[in-house]
């Protein structure tokens, strides 16, 4: 039995959480497994698993389960950084789903849901570490179940979240700290800061916790 894990991109921040996995599934299940980068070099077998996959993979029909983790309440909450959105609206127990991939955008059926469970004050890399737990977690669970295991259709009606961009970090200066912390808890320093826009100029505003001023 081989287990594949595919991230598509070797700096994301998942790489950790797939090297560990593929550690725990040798040693816990004792299947095969190997994390791959590339979306060519996923081979016929068994069982794929697509990481935090920046772009679309295509060939469906190489493994008999391709795997994808999704943090909502499928159907609700398909598309684009659903972990981020529903912290903007305020939750702070937030499903995460393991499903099928099937052609069609975050619509396979669905093999297992747990909750990743926020106190309010987490920051991005807390944030990430919970969600990257969670995966694993949920994937070990399905395949210490395999192949037992059964899916689940999806029921309900289908909501979408739209890709965020740079933009969606600007905050908005006539609102208060309070009003605007889970924007900042989810930006992230380098790659997508929070900024704000006064007298026509531009100002980044980096956050981190300090234990030591409490």
């Amino acid at each position: 039995m081989l287990v594949q894990i595919l991230v598509d991109n070797p700096n994301s921040w998942i790489v950790p959480y797939a090297k560990k996995l593929v550690t725990l599934i040798e040693k816990e299940v004792q299947f095969n497994s190997v994390l791959i980068f590339e979306h060519e070099s996923v081979i016929k077998g068994e069982i794929l698993c697509l990481l935090s996959c920046e772009k679309v993979f295509k060939d469906l029909d190489l493994n008999k389960h391709t795997l994808v983790v999704h943090e909502s309440n499928l159907p609700k909450g398909k598309g684009w950084s659903p972990l981020t959105w529903q912290i903007l609206e305020g939750l702070n127990s937030i499903p995460i789903t393991l499903f099928e991939a099937t052609e069609s955008i975050d619509a396979g059926e669905i093999y297992c849901k747990e909750y990743i469970n926020f106190e309010g004050t987490e920051l991005i890399e807390e944030i990430k570490h919970k969600q990257g737990e969670k995966t694993i977690d949920l994937i070990l669970r399905f395949l210490n179940d395999y192949p037992l295991i059964e899916g689940v259709d999806q029921l309900g009606e289908s909501t979408f979240y739209k890709r965020r961009t740079k933009k969606d970090s600007e905050l908005d200066i006539d609102k208060s700290i309070q009003d605007q912390f889970n924007l900042l808890r989810i930006c992230d320093n380098e790659r997508y800061p929070a900024f704000f826009k006064i007298k026509g100029k531009t100002y980044i505003l980096k956050i981190y916790q300090n234990s030591s001023f409490d």
